[in-house]
């Protein structure tokens, strides 16, 4: 079985781009600080999170 052949690695993969975008705002020094842009770090870094143990827990056996 190929890694892009699976469903939940697919999915992973998309939730860890969709993370890495929504963390970009966050890096750039032009962007105000406010509370709402900070709130809004929180999903992109839970996404980033959860596309990761998606794709490493994807496969058989231990996770590394």
């Amino acid at each position: 079985m190929g890694l892009l052949s699976s469903r939940q690695v697919l999915l992973g993969l998309v939730l860890m781009i969709i993370g890495t975008v929504g963390l970009l705002p966050g890096a750039l020094p032009s962007v105000a600080q406010t509370q709402v842009l900070t709130y809004a770090l929180v999903p992109a870094a839970a996404a980033i999170v959860l596309g990761t143990w998606m794709v490493g827990t994807s496969e058989g056996g231990r996770a590394v």
